[in-house]
């Protein structure tokens, strides 16, 4: 699966969660066949235009935490406030960290079906 399929393949997967859910990087790997490709989700997520109808808010950590954009970023916060917005009660850890109760919100499901398929090949990231 090259870089453009594995980002089509994330895109269909995230735009599969309903509204007021949350599921993880981590699941949405699995769900589109790359279970162990975490990380290449966030990239993904992170390549979207602003104005995008994907719905990113709604993938988080494996812990149910929203991750850090990194110091001096609002991400983190623009995220918590999208998830208010679909009625996801986040909350602030001790760590001043925003959390999410999978319990509640989260959706897990085994499989999904992705408008281009799936795979199980390892992503090849395109020359730069």
């Amino acid at each position: 699966m090259d870089s453009a399929e594995f980002h089509a393949n994330v895109y269909d997967a995230v735009r599969q969660i309903p509204h007021g859910r949350v599921t993880s990087y981590g699941h949405i790997a699995k769900l589109i066949g790359m279970p162990r490709h975490s990380r290449h989700v966030g990239q993904a997520l992170k390549f979207l235009d602003v104005n995008s109808d994907i719905p990113w808010q709604r993938v988080v950590s494996s812990s149910g935490k929203i991750s850090s954009r990194g110091p001096g970023t609002n991400g983190a916060q623009r995220q918590r406030e999208a998830l208010e917005d679909e009625g996801v009660e986040v909350r602030v850890t001790r760590e001043n960290e925003f959390s999410v109760n999978f319990a509640t919100y989260g959706w897990f499901p085994d499989s999904i079906e992705l408008e281009g398929g799936g795979g199980e090949e390892e992503v090849q990231e395109e020359d730069q």
